[in-house]
């Protein structure tokens, strides 16, 4: 109960400050999911569906917008964690000093991680039920299954999170983060499997898509959603996720009580 009571008071100091832009951040989240699923789910999936037989074949036979909506779910998951991991944790510890504020209570430095990991998750289960929400209004869900792409993209989205929370910790400035999010998370969103199968990737490249927490995601979402998923994958998967979170989460808290504990 000690590590986790007063690790919500932190995150009732963030969902203070959300009430201010609550209705803005929503919007926002519905809109993305629509605009992404209307342009290439449907635009452009109209020009793939009507390829060759093999181009649907490798999407394993269902039409580009239900192979492309769980992929979106997930990567847009890790967008949101990385955008919640990166200059929000840079501005509580050198701009705003808000962490060392929260120190000054009876706060510790690891009711400060949980709590920051603990709203990221809430962000990311807020993102991930209307990303589902508008992939159902779309008719892109095949199985009952895709419920459970929810806290499947809620874990791909701390998986990529955690580790990123330790690095903006050890960061004295903010140039880094620009590099983060240019060379590992747009790198990953285009190449992780989100938008074609990454069997057509050339073969000498291909196992690092296999190597990164967001492929991982990416299938366990797109088996869910399709009633394809087997126990044996769906458990390599979340374990192989889970692990990202717990290094990350102890990198982070190493990171964290370095920058914050003289």
């Amino acid at each position: 109960m000690r590590a986790a009571l007063p690790s919500m008071r932190v995150v009732e100091t963030y969902l203070l400050a959300y009430k201010r832009t609550w209705k803005f951040s929503l919007t926002t989240m519905l809109i993305n999911p629509v605009m992404f699923l209307l342009g290439m789910g449907v635009g452009l999936g109209s020009l793939v569906d009507k390829g060759t037989s093999n181009a649907t074949s490798s999407l394993g036979g269902v039409d580009y917008l239900t192979f492309l909506a769980p992929g979106l779910l997930a990567a847009t998951a890790m967008q949101v964690a990385a955008s919640e991991s990166t200059y929000p944790i840079m501005a509580k510890i050198k701009w705003d000093r808000i962490y060392e504020a929260m120190l000054a209570t009876p706060l510790v430095v690891r009711d400060l991680l949980i709590g920051q990991l603990s709203w990221i998750a809430l962000r990311l289960t807020q993102t991930t039920v209307i990303f589902l929400v508008v992939m159902v209004l779309f008719g892109a869900v095949e199985s009952p299954w895709a419920a459970f792409a929810v806290p499947a993209g809620v874990l791909t989205g701390l998986a990529i999170g955690a580790p990123i929370c330790a690095f903006s910790a050890t960061r004295t400035n903010d140039y880094a983060l620009s590099t983060v999010l240019r060379f590992v998370v747009i790198p990953m969103f285009l190449f992780s499997g989100t938008f074609f199968p990454i069997s057509q990737l050339p073969s000498g490249i291909r196992w690092i898509a296999y190597l990164t927490p967001l492929w991982h995601g990416v299938d366990l979402c797109r088996s869910l959603a399709l009633g394809t998923v087997d126990a044996g994958s769906a458990i390599v998967h979340v374990v192989y996720l889970a692990a990202f979170v717990a290094v990350g989460a102890y990198l982070a808290h190493k990171a964290f009580a370095r920058r914050l504990v003289l």
